[in-house]
C-alpha cells in the first residue's frame, strides 16, 4: 500500500483523487504528530509544513513531496533531489483567480471604486469626483501572454477591448487565433491606455518598466502589476505619478512585502492589495485536486507533470550524460537570451560518440534550459515538453556524422519566424562546457562569470570604442575574441567581464555608431 502523508490543511474534496483510490492510503496529519513518519511514500504540503534535510531523513522511505500551489520555497529541493525525491506542484492551479483578479484590479482603477468607496464610508458624497473612464475601445497591453496573460486578453476582447500583446514566445499563429495584436514592447508602452503584466520576474524582467521604458508610455496610462514585485521599478512610478504622466497604478505585489517604501500608498490614485491573486477557494482547491493526481499518477508508476526538479536516473546513465546534460541548459538559456522572434522549433543535433548514449534526457534540458528565462515557475526535463508544447513549440533531435573537429558536437538549431538560429557547444575533457559557435560566428566561449555580447558592423576601430567605453566605466576586461564571416559584414564580439554591466552602461555601447545589439549574460 502506497501511504500519504497529508501534513496541511487541505479539504477532503482537493483529496479525492487519493482518498478514492484504493490503492493508496492518505492520512491528514501534521507531520510533527505523526509518529511513523518512516512509513511514508509521499508527503503533501502547503506552505505551512517546511520539509527540510532533517525532516527528509526521518522518511527514508519519501518518494515524492507535493505542494499544493506554486511557491516551493519551504521545500528543500536540492536535498530531495541528492535523494532521488520527486518533487511537484501545482503551476496552472491558480490561473483563474489570477487573472480575474487583475480584471477586478483595472476595473476598480479606470472607474475610481476604491476611492468612491471609501469617500462614500467616510459620510461623503462627492459624485463629480470620481468620474472614471469606460474600458470599452481602449488599448490594453499585455505583457508577458502565458496562461495568466491569455486568460486576461480573452476578458478584455469580452469588453470590446484592443488587446497588445507582447511576450517573445508568442507565435503569430496564437496571436491570430486569440485575435490579439503582436506587438514589440515598445509600441505596446507607446500605444497602450492599461498596461497590465503577467511575466515572471527574471534578470531580464527585473525593473522592466522604468524610468526610460515609462517615458514612452501615455499620458495617463493605468498600470496594473499581479504578477511579482520588482518588475516594476516603483521609484520610477512613484516619479511618474507624481508628474501626472501615470494616471494610477494598481498593484497586488511589491519589491519587498510588506512594503517598506509607503509612498505609493500615499497616492490617491493607487490601489493595492496583500499579494492575493491567487487567494480563492476554487484556487486552492484546484492546486490541491492537481497534486492529489500528481502523487496518483506516481505511485501507479505514470509519469508526472510539474516537476519541480530532475527526478531520479540510474546513476550509470546520468554519470555518463551529465556534463552533456549541463551543457544543453547553457545552451538552452543562451538560445533564449539570444535568439530573435518567436520559436517554433528546436532541433538538438548530436554528433560523435555522444550518439551512443541515452540523449533524451539531455535534449530535455536544453529545453528546460531555454524555457526556464521566460517562466516564474521551476523548468525541468520532467514539464518541459509540456510547457514547450503549451508555447506552440515543437522539439526534436538528430544523430549526424561527426565532420567536426570536435570530438563530440551539439548543435542547437531554433527556427523562428524571422529566420534560423544557431548554437554549437561542446565538453572538452579537463575544461568543462565550452560554446564553440554562435550563429555560425566560430568562437570558444567557457560559459562562466559575466560574458558581454557585442553585435556589431565589422569596421575599424570598433574594438577600440567598446574598450575605452568599459574602461571608462572601471569595467575590467579579462577576455577578449572577435569573429566575423566576411569583411566589413556581421561580426560578434565576446568580451569576459569582471562585473556585470548596468543599463547606464549598455545604453552608452549601444550609442556606439557600429554597434547592433548588446546582450549581457550572467551564468
Amino acid at each position: 500500500m502506497f501511504r500519504v502523508l497529508v501534513s496541511d490543511k487541505i479539504s477532503e474534496e482537493g483529496l479525492a483523487p487519493l482518498l478514492n483510490s484504493s490503492e493508496i492510503e492518505c492520512v491528514i496529519q501534521n507531520v510533527n504528530d505523526t509518529a511513523d513518519l518512516d512509513t511514508y511514500h509521499a508527503l503533501l504540503v502547503r506552505s505551512a509544513t517546511k520539509v527540510t534535510e532533517e525532516l527528509m531523513e526521518k522518511m527514508p522511505k519519501l518518494k515524492i513531496i507535493a505542494r499544493a500551489g506554486v511557491g516551493v520555497d519551504n521545500i528543500d529541493v536540492p536535498a530531495a533531489t541528492k535523494r532521488g525525491i520527486v518533487v511537484v506542484n501545482a503551476p496552472s492551479g491558480n490561473t483563474i483567480s489570477t487573472a480575474e483578479h487583475s480584471f477586478a484590479m483595472m476595473l476598480a482603477l479606470a472607474r475610481k471604486v476604491c476611492q468612491a468607496n471609501n469617500s462614500v464610508k467616510n459620510g461623503e458624497w462627492n459624485r463629480t469626483a470620481f468620474q472614471g473612464m469606460e474600458l470599452k475601445g481602449k488599448a490594453l497591453g499585455v505583457i508577458g501572454f502565458g496562461r495568466i496573460g491569455s486568460e486576461v486578453a480573452k476578458r478584455a476582447k469580452a469588453f470590446d477591448m484592443t488587446v497588445l500583446a507582447y511576450d517573445p514566445f508568442l507565435t503569430k499563429e496564437k496571436a491570430e487565433k486569440l485575435r490579439v495584436n503582436q506587438v514589440s514592447l515598445n509600441e505596446l508602452l507607446a500605444k497602450a491606455d492599461i498596461i497590465t503584466i503577467h511575466t515572471p520576474l527574471t534578470q531580464e524582467t527585473k525593473g522592466l518598466l522604468n524610468m526610460e521604458s515609462l517615458k514612452i508610455t501615455k499620458q495617463g496610462v493605468l498600470i496594473v502589476n499581479c504578477a511579482r514585485g520588482g518588475i516594476v521599478d516603483e521609484e520610477a512610478l512613484k516619479h511618474y505619478l507624481e508628474i501626472g504622466h501615470v494616471g494610477g497604478a494598481a498593484l497586488d505585489v511589491f519589491e519587498s512585502e510588506p512594503p517598506v517604501n509607503r509612498d505609493l500608498l500615499e497616492f490617491d490614485n493607487v490601489i493595492v492589495t496583500p499579494h492575493i491573486a491567487a487567494s480563492t477557494k476554487e484556487a486552492q482547491l484546484n492546486v490541491a485536486i492537481i497534486v492529489s493526481e500528481e502523487v496518483l499518477n506516481f505511485a501507479q508508476g505514470r509519469p508526472v507533470h510539474n516537476g519541480v526538479n530532475l527526478p531520479a536516473v540510474s546513476s550509470e546513465v546520468l554519470e555518463k550524460v551529465s556534463h552533456y546534460y549541463q551543457l544543453t541548459k547553457i545552451m538552452g538559456t543562451l538560445v533564449s537570451k539570444l535568439v530573435e522572434g518567436s520559436v517554433k522549433m528546436l532541433e538538438v543535433h548530436y554528433s560523435g560518440p555522444i550518439t551512443t548514449l541515452e540523449t533524451s534526457i539531455v535534449t530535455r534540458g536544453l529545453l528546460a534550459g531555454f524555457l526556464q528565462p521566460r517562466v516564474d515557475f521551476i523548468i525541468n526535463d520532467v514539464n518541459a515538453p509540456i510547457i514547450a508544447k503549451e508555447y506552440g513549440i515543437s522539439y526534436g533531435e538528430k544523430y549526424l556524422d561527426n565532420g567536426s573537429v570536435y570530438t563530440n558536437l551539439i548543435r542547437t538549431v531554433a527556427t523562428t519566424d524571422q529566420g534560423v538560429f544557431t548554437l554549437e557547444g561542446t565538453c572538452i575533457r579537463e575544461y568543462g562546457p565550452r560554446i564553440v559557435a554562435i550563429d555560425d560566428f566560430d568562437i570558444d566561449l567557457a560559459p562562466f562569470g559575466s560574458v558581454l555580447l557585442v553585435e556589431h558592423v565589422d569596421t575599424p576601430g570598433v574594438v577600440g570604442k567598446v574598450g575605452q567605453v568599459l574602461g571608462s566605466k572601471s569595467i575590467n576586461i579579462g577576455e577578449m575574441q572577435v569573429g566575423r564571416k566576411q569583411q566589413g559584414g556581421a561580426a560578434l564580439m565576446i568580451i569576459n567581464i569582471d562585473k556585470p554591466i548596468t543599463a547606464e552602461i549598455e545604453a552608452d555601447l549601444k550609442a556606439i555608431p557600429e554597434v547592433t545589439r548588446i546582450t549581457n549574460i550572467e551564468f
